[in-house]
């Protein structure tokens, strides 16, 4: 439930981690009964504000996610790589930034760096810490083809667009 930002079908989670539905269904409940997630709509769950915080994912107030949005120098900006000595020349300063240009990057970099967990490392960086997690999560899934850039992207821009809203800035289009 924390890779998505949105609710989601049971089913649907079933299908991501490969196991049976009554199993992920009888989870689902138990985390609503401790208020670790909740159902907006019938048939649909999200994680709580509780249940990431038992995820150890803190809260985002308005200076934090300012900071984690804000224009990064050179050197704690993201660099790309295809693999160990062979730079894409393409760096990243901000976490908008990174959203426009993932778009761009060869598979075979997002996929190095996924492998490498250097998104998540740099996520960190940033104090992004349920980025970091989320990516986390995506590299155990082991993607490949456009799979890793497509959801990379969208986790990144659902992302930007939640702390946009709580540092009360607005979010360029892509």
């Amino acid at each position: 439930m924390l890779l998505h930002d949105r609710p989601i079908r049971p089913a649907q989670i079933a299908k991501e981690i490969g196991k049976e539905f009554p199993s992920v269904m009888m989870h689902i409940i138990g985390l609503t009964r401790m208020e670790y997630a909740t159902s907006p709509e019938k048939g649909q769950y999200i994680i709580t504000e509780k249940g990431k915080k038992a995820l150890g994912v803190p809260e985002i107030n308005r200076d934090n996610a300012r900071a984690i949005l804000a224009h990064m120098p050179h050197d704690k900006s993201f660099h790309f790589y295809v693999s160990v000595g062979k730079p894409l020349s393409l760096n990243v300063h901000s976490l908008q930034d990174f959203c426009d240009k993932i778009l761009k990057v060869d598979a075979d970099s997002i996929n190095f760096h996924m492998s490498r967990g250097d998104f998540e490392a740099w996520f960190a960086g940033l104090g992004d810490v349920e980025l970091a997690k989320k990516a986390a999560l995506l590299k155990e899934k082991k993607m490949v083809g456009e799979e890793p850039r497509r959801r990379l992207h969208e986790i990144v821009e659902n992302r930007c667009i939640v702390l946009a809203r709580v540092a009360e800035q607005s979010v360029s289009p892509e």
